[in-house]
């Protein structure tokens, strides 16, 4: 006969502990079962985001998302019961054998379920962490995520603009001032390893902008709370335009997913001196890049920031804004107060 286990929780975030509970009921049963709850007092991160990380790193499991769960955690009977009622609710009557956990709730829910109550490092001996201690200090604890996890809780930047806008200087100085990392413009590196008549083909622009990608989620996992980065794939799409009045596909697909990708997105105005170096065509492009730019970023609905003035100014507007800003909040929130452009 098939067995069948089950655990649950809110998974705020989903850390090396819960893998170790459901790895060990994969271990053990034929069919795991895993129901994940809302949980919007605990966390921001939105319960089908928290589901998507489950059934990336545990694709076996049946992931299952309850939306009417209590919010309450303890020992009362009443709440106990409340819990065990939608838990029942959910599965639906499927049967259940074996109930993973490493809490105090495995008894009664075990009971309830009529199944083995599986208690897995119920001491945190072998994974030393919880939710609560990552949720206050994620960066510190960022050993016990999956990749997949810690990306999704950094808030990820764009700083678009021309060129001489000032992005580089200003990546640089954020990531210094907010103790984190900084994603350089990869376009420019290949740019200058690889441009003839200072132009690039349209196959190396895809590759820029799927090259900046790969490097920007190395530097997630390294960051801490938020990303700072100088370009995306908008700013090469700009270049596919200018260069040969066209994008290949691929180059289209990875600039419309900009407007998911990054959380918050300013745009370094171009009111600071032009700097007329070598590998640049002159103020009357800087400004035609600009304009392409913001006209690329309206096609696409995606809300953003003009930052004006001098270095100071600017980052001081960028850390206004991150101090209204919940990752998966509304970033509309963020910009009240400010000059949305």
């Amino acid at each position: 006969m098939t067995t069948r286990g089950l655990t649950l929780g809110k998974f705020a975030p989903f850390h090396r502990g819960h893998q170790l509970v459901v790895e060990t009921a994969l271990a053990e049963c034929d069919e795991v079962v895993v129901l994940i709850y809302d949980a919007p007092d605990v966390t921001s991160v939105p319960l089908p985001v928290r589901a998507d990380w489950l059934r990336r790193l545990h694709l076996r499991a049946r992931v299952v998302e309850v939306w009417d769960g209590p919010r309450d955690v303890g020992d009362a009977p009443d709440l106990m019961r409340r819990h065990e009622e939608c838990v029942l609710r959910a599965l639906d009557g499927t049967r259940i054998d074996r109930f993973y956990s490493s809490e105090f709730y495995g008894e009664h829910m075990s009971r309830a379920l009529g199944a083995v109550d599986r208690r897995v490092d119920p001491v945190r001996e072998r994974v030393p962490v919880s939710g609560t201690a990552i949720r206050a200090e994620p960066y510190r604890h960022r050993a016990w995520l999956a990749p997949e996890v810690y990306r999704n809780l950094i808030v990820n930047v764009a700083l678009l603009g021309a060129p001489s806008t000032g992005k580089t200087t200003l990546a640089e100085r954020l990531a210094r001032e907010h103790g984190t990392k900084w994603m350089p413009e990869y376009g420019r590196e290949v740019w200058e390893r690889h441009q003839v008549d200072r132009r690039l083909t349209p196959e190396q622009l895809v590759e820029i902008a799927e090259g900046h990608v790969a490097r920007e989620d190395a530097l997630l996992l390294e960051s801490d709370r938020t990303l700072f980065a100088d370009t995306n794939a908008l700013t090469t799409l700009c270049f596919a335009h200018a260069y040969h009045g066209a994008a290949l596909p691929a180059l289209d697909r990875l600039a419309d997913a900009c407007a998911t990708r990054y959380d918050l997105t300013f745009v370094c105005g171009d009111d600071i001196p032009y700097a007329d170096t070598w590998d640049r065509s002159g103020e009357v492009d800087r400004d035609v890049m600009q304009r392409r730019t913001l006209a690329e970023l309206a096609r696409r609905k995606i809300p953003f920031l003009t930052l004006r003035g001098d270095l100071d100014a600017r980052c001081a507007t960028v850390g206004r804004v991150l101090s209204r800003f919940t990752k998966f909040g509304n970033p509309a929130a963020a910009f009240v107060g400010e000059e949305v452009s």
